[in-house]
């Protein structure tokens, strides 16, 4: 109980996520829907409890849910989220 609270209070910097997201994209590279590629540019931590990243995108309508759970794993493996819901927000980069 004690190592899921602590995974859910668990703050990551941005550079760190970011080099996550990079080796995921590398892995695994973004899909295409209709001709147009999704473009991740970067990832932060914008909440604890439960852990929420904002991704930011060229489009957000390109993410497919699979490719969010994708990277929820990705995130999972690499920083210890067991137990612990996350949440992914694709944003628009303006």
């Amino acid at each position: 109980m004690v190592a899921v609270s602590e995974n859910q209070t668990r703050r990551i910097q941005s550079s760190v996520l970011n080099d996550v997201l990079m080796d995921a994209i590398t892995v695994t590279p973004t899909p295409t829907v209709n001709g147009k590629r999704l473009r991740i540019y970067y990832m932060t931590q914008v909440a604890v409890k439960p852990p929420t990243f904002v991704v930011f995108v060229n489009d957000p309508d390109l993410l497919h849910f699979s490719y969010e759970r994708f990277l929820i794993n990705q995130l999972r493996q690499a920083f210890d989220f067991s137990g612990t819901p996350i949440h992914i927000i694709a944003r628009k980069r303006k």
